[in-house]
């Protein structure tokens, strides 16, 4: 069979031409399209504009987030909270604060306020992890509509970090670095934990920190009580403090009072009638002050344990920031007392109340007003004590064998200064008067000056100085010198009350002590302070001297600080220019001392006023009321070691004394009291005459001249007898003062004012 040739189809041929690529299988070149290209390149654009902003944004949150605190940091972070200052019972004095704030468990808030705070300002906080994402958007649109940053729609989580990380203000990247810690901390605390950190941290306005300080800001009680009005009050002014303060806003609070209950209902937590029983309750409010200065009930003390103890050793953070816990020994119904009494002084100055046995002050008061001066005269007024200082020049002479039954002269006594001017130095008596021969008992009830200054004549001014430091005398400013007779030193009444505790105390003296312990915000123990009680003096001596004081209170200078119902010992004090007086003394139990002066050391009166009547009825009102607030005996312990019996002497004589005497009862030295009876009131006086413990005549001075011109016993009584003339002691260095001008004050009261401030700006306590 012959193959059949295969027929192809063959195009028509115009000439000899070439046949087309296309026609010979060979593809056809695609015709370019712009539309395509740009496509493509922008897509190529967006991915890698993604890129970079991806890379811009992980390095930009990585750089943010290197800003922010740690994990192990906000664990750790602590917010301001009040440090606080009780008294000895437990009561509040002061609070010490930058933010007045109490925490408190969420077990201890009321449920109302949980749920309120909900509703008001996060209803789906327990089941966000921190963040809201259509809550931001929304506020993203809103923020972007109105070309600022209007709203946050942060969650409680995210308020949280805010308040205790970052500013308030308003600008982008505190808003990331804001949801960076509201993620951190969902993964670090729990849900609780979270919302008892907020309501102890969130500001409530009128000074209050944290919803139990707000309870009992606005409602005077705990935040545990709160009930449903209450709550609703409370967590509608998280938004904005000021605006709906019921105490200022009251109309502003309704209103938003209504839209938490509101929203309560909206969530079914309360039912309609619910909500309009809440709204139409009845609201009882009570403001309590929020400023430190407003919440400080005893500012002079706590000013000095400041300035003194707290901030130098603690510091500003801890002491008003850290939740310390400082228990005094201060007793608040004493201080009331105290601030009480003080308004019977016209004048400035001071009270303090002291426990002789342990040196706890118990009450402080340096001045009328601590809003219009911070000069603290209990602590900082260096002033002379005048005659309030002779008690301690009566035991040194008795420590020294003296006994209130020797006698001194009662007379005129010169001293030449030294210089290129010899000029006399000639102290004398109150009233101009001179008495004679007396007693020192009775010298020291009359506060005799010119006795007191032969007595330092006797004794040198050296010993007087040496038992004035052993009792608490720690002022610089002690003259050792006859003037020391009559109060030249300067002193604070804080150092006087320790002085007088020796009296009180059988001889053992005690520092001032304010501080009992200190405790952290967590309750760990950072100090403990204890009494610091040493012997000073002989319990005799004490003892005496204190008895002696106590017929001054009966028959001296003394009278109107007498408490009838109490044994009462005191001693009054005038400077010379009637400037400062004072009353020193105690009860068993207490030691008071009263100081009035003014500060420009102008005189207190028209008239000579003196301790007697300026002082010792302040003195008088602070004690009787201080001695109703707590439980004290009536009277003085004595020792049973001590070697001291009572003696009923005559005042005059210092014999024992009989029916017809002016009696004193004082305690001395077993053994040493004249054993017979005085010889001008009956007694026998040729006996009087051979009694071994028969009173002496002690003579310094020129006073041998002035006793052999004539028998000076007899200006008190014509037929006294003669008394023994002591051997006289070897002679002391005299020193006599250089000046008796113008007192200079070592502390001015104006240069107080402008120190306070300086402390202020030192700590970092003003704006």
């Amino acid at each position: 069979m012959s193959e059949k040739p295969l027929r192809q189809k063959q195009a028509p041929s115009s000439g000899n031409k070439e046949t087309h690529p296309r026609e010979a299988g060979v593809p056809k070149k695609k015709k370019f399209s712009l539309f395509k290209f740009i496509f493509q390149l922008l897509f190529a654009l967006i991915i890698l504009a993604g890129a970079a902003i991806s890379v811009f944004v992980a390095f930009y949150l990585r750089e943010l987030s290197q800003t922010l605190p740690t994990a192990t940091e906000i664990m750790a972070f602590k917010t301001s909270v009040a440090s606080v200052i009780y008294d000895r019972n437990g009561e509040t004095v002061a609070r010490l604060f930058t933010e007045n704030r109490q925490p408190v468990e969420l077990r201890n808030i009321s449920p109302w306020v949980i749920k309120s705070t909900l509703a008001a300002e996060d209803s789906s906080f327990y089941q966000h992890g921190g963040i809201r994402l259509l809550s931001i958007a929304r506020a993203s649109l809103e923020n972007i509509s109105s070309r600022g940053i209007r709203q946050g729609g942060s969650t409680i989580t995210q308020q949280l970090a805010r308040n205790l990380f970052l500013s308030q203000e308003r600008k982008f990247d505190r808003k990331i670095k804001e949801i960076i810690l509201a993620i951190r901390m969902e993964q670090i605390f729990t849900k609780d934990r979270i919302m008892e950190m907020y309501l102890n941290t969130i500001y409530f306005g009128h000074g209050a920190w944290g919803v139990d300080t707000a309870a009992r800001t606005y409602f005077g009680k705990s935040a545990s009580e709160l009930n449903l009005p209450e709550a609703a009050m409370i967590a509608g002014l998280i938004a904005a403090p000021g605006r709906y303060s019921p105490l200022s806003n009251f109309e502003n609070s309704k209103s938003r009072q209504w839209y938490v209950l509101d929203r309560l209902v909206t969530l079914g937590w309360i039912s309609d009638d619910e909500r309009k029983q809440a709204y139409n309750a009845e609201m009882v409010f009570r403001h309590t002050p929020n400023r430190v200065q407003e919440y400080n009930r005893a500012p002079y003390f706590v000013a000095h344990l400041l300035f003194n103890e707290l901030l130098p050793k603690y510091g500003p953070d801890l002491v008003y920031a850290g939740g310390m816990e400082i228990h005094t020994t201060l007793d608040l119904k004493m201080q009331e007392a105290a601030e009480n009494a003080m308004k019977g002084l016209k004048s400035q100055g001071a009270i303090v109340g002291m426990n002789p046995e342990t040196g706890e002050v118990l009450a402080l008061v340096g001045g009328h007003d601590f809003a219009k001066s911070k000069f603290n005269r209990a602590t900082q007024a260096f002033r002379q004590p005048g005659s309030g200082f002779k008690p301690v020049v009566y035991a040194t002479a008795f420590d020294a064998g003296l006994l209130p039954t020797d006698h001194f002269l009662d007379m005129k006594i010169e001293y030449e200064k030294k210089g290129p001017r010899q000029t006399l130095w000639a102290p004398g008596n109150y009233d101009g008067k001179f008495n004679g021969e007396v007693t020192l008992q009775y010298a020291l009830i009359r506060s005799l000056n010119t006795v007191a200054v032969r007595l330092i004549d006797y004794l040198g001014a050296g010993p007087v100085v040496a038992i004035a430091r052993k009792m608490g005398v720690v002022s610089p400013h002690l003259p050792a010198d006859l003037s020391l007779a009559l109060g030249t030193a300067s002193v604070t009444p804080l150092e006087m009350a320790a002085v007088f505790s020796v009296f009180a105390n059988n001889g053992k003296s005690v520092e001032p002590l304010m501080i009992r312990e200190i405790r952290s915000s967590n309750g760990d123990m950072l100090e403990t302070r204890r009494p610091n009680v040493r012997e000073a003096i002989d319990p005799e001596v004490a003892i005496t001297v204190r008895s002696v004081l106590m017929d001054a209170v009966r028959a001296g200078t003394g009278r109107k600080a007498l408490l009838p119902d109490r044994e009462t010992f005191g001693k009054t004090g005038t400077t010379n220019d009637y400037t400062d007086a004072w009353f020193l003394g105690g009860v068993p139990g207490l030691v008071a001392v009263v100081y009035a002066g003014n500060d420009d050391h102008s005189p207190l009166g028209k008239r000579n006023v003196t301790g007697g009547d300026v002082a010792a009825p302040v003195w008088n009102a602070f004690v009787a009321a201080a001695v109703k607030t707590v439980d004290l005996p009536k009277k003085f312990d004595i020792p049973p070691d001590a070697d001291v019996e009572a003696v009923s002497i005559c005042r005059t004589t210092g014999f024992r004394a009989l029916s017809g005497c002016s009696s004193a009862t004082v305690y001395m030295r077993k053994g040493a009291a004249p054993q017979t009876s005085c010889p001008i009131h009956g007694g026998d006086m040729y006996a009087s005459t051979m009694d071994p413990n028969a009173p002496r005549l002690v003579l310094v001075h020129n006073d041998a001249e002035l006793h052999a011109s004539g028998g000076m016993y007899s200006a008190v009584q014509p037929d006294a007898p003669p008394v023994t003339v002591a051997t006289p002691k070897p002679k002391q260095e005299v020193v006599v003062p250089e000046s008796t001008g113008v007192y200079k004050d070592p502390n001015p009261a104006v240069t107080v004012e402008d120190r306070y401030q300086q402390l202020l700006k030192q700590y970092g306590l003003t704006n």
